[in-house]
């Protein structure tokens, strides 16, 4: 098997079908069961996952089918953790947008740790995978997010001082949490782990490097911190498993949270986080210019690098040629041996999702493949 990322690859959320959206709604106002509404995600996942393969796409996900947000879900299934709305007082936490001619205000999600940390017995996602790995023949991707989750959005002030009084210990037991969870898909047979990492990207964007200082942090050494505790995080994992990070600067109904280039990051991660990949924002101004591609290590041992200049958040197909004359673009600072392309993020963060149709989804994930087949001869 072929290790990821690919030529053509996919952050990996999907738009959520009508059918599952009323299903979530009936079992959050307990007018369906679990077993009801697990029965809708299976169904919906084999339609999903048959779809995928369609399009060329050699990494298959469940489109986050299973969750109501990329984050959430996952973080309150560990044991001590109770995601939160932030502070008012913290605008950059904050966003507001348009959706419909009805204006809505986002509260970016705090996860709290009121407790010690436990990893829950099953794990969190082993069913899911076996499910999905159970539906295709292609590579089977898991993703999740950042173990950096726990600590960007609260810092001290997020962690129970009673139950962690050393911080030192919060990081070791939050960076266990996550090993025992790759560690559990990968004897499950996953070859391919995905880390989805705002944090890194927000930390490119000046106002919310403001709010950093703010909880006492210090935004100049977090990307060495977090470098460290995904290091640990995905310590041991099997040779032939895939792990990349995703940077994300928000997604929600075609809008984001944070802007900024990479230079802030870019040398920090690259050099030091011991990933296969790197899922990198491209799609607009708010990505900031190629050049901090030129702190990647270059030869067979540096990771690859896929160029989100695909948007995921509309339904216009971009032009070949110039997807094409970005990739050269990039490639002045890097090999292009070392790139790959997809959308810049999920099509559907959330249960919301973006302001685009399933068929224009679709079509994007094929453009992706097509330009890939004919920049490097293969979506492979």
């Amino acid at each position: 098997m072929v290790k990821g990322p690919f030529r053509a690859d996919h952050v990996g959320s999907l738009l959520r079908p009508p059918e599952l959206l009323e299903a979530r709604e009936q079992f959050n106002n307990g007018e369906m069961d679990a077993g009801a509404l697990r029965e809708v995600e299976d169904r919906l996942i084999r339609r999903a996952v048959k779809l995928e393969e369609e399009t060329g796409i050699l990494a298959v996900t469940d489109g986050d089918y299973r969750r109501e947000s990329w984050s959430n879900d996952f973080l309150d299934a560990i044991e001590g953790v109770k995601s939160a709305s932030p502070p008012a007082q913290r605008s950059g936490d904050h966003h507001t947008t348009e959706v419909g001619g009805v204006v809505k205000t986002f509260k970016l999600p705090a996860p709290a740790t009121h407790g010690k940390l436990g990893w829950p017995a099953g794990g969190i996602q082993r069913r899911s995978f076996n499910f999905l790995k159970g539906e295709t023949s292609r590579t089977p991707k898991v993703t999740m997010p950042s173990v950096s989750m726990l600590h960007f959005r609260g810092g001290r002030g997020g962690v129970s001082e009673e139950a962690y009084p050393d911080m030192e210990e919060f990081f070791a037991d939050a960076s266990g949490i996550w090993r025992a969870e790759i560690l559990d898909l990968a004897a499950q047979g996953c070859r391919y782990v995905q880390l989805d990492d705002t944090n890194l990207a927000y930390l490119c964007d000046e106002r919310l490097r403001e709010n950093v200082r703010e909880l006492g942090e210090d935004p100049e050494e977090l990307p060495h911190l977090y470098a460290r505790l995904i290091n640990d995080a995905i310590a041991g994992r099997p040779d032939d498993m895939a792990v990349t990070i995703h940077l994300c600067r928000g997604n929600s109904f075609s809008r984001g949270h944070a802007e900024g280039g990479y230079e802030h990051v870019a040398e920090a991660i690259f050099n030091e986080v011991e990933v296969d990949g790197f899922f990198l924002e491209y799609d607009d101004e708010r990505s900031g210019g190629f050049e901090p591609l030129r702190f990647v290590p270059k030869g067979s041992g540096g990771p690859k690098i896929v160029l989100g200049i695909v948007t995921s958040k509309f339904g216009d197909l971009e032009d070949r040629d110039g997807l094409k004359r970005r990739i050269d673009e990039a490639a002045r600072y890097m090999p292009p041996e070392q790139i790959c392309l997809s959308p810049q993020c999920g099509f559907a963060s959330h249960t919301g999702g973006n302001l685009l149709s399933e068929d224009q989804q679709w079509a994007k994930l094929r453009h992706c493949v097509e330009v890939a087949e004919e920049v490097w001869g293969a979506a492979i």
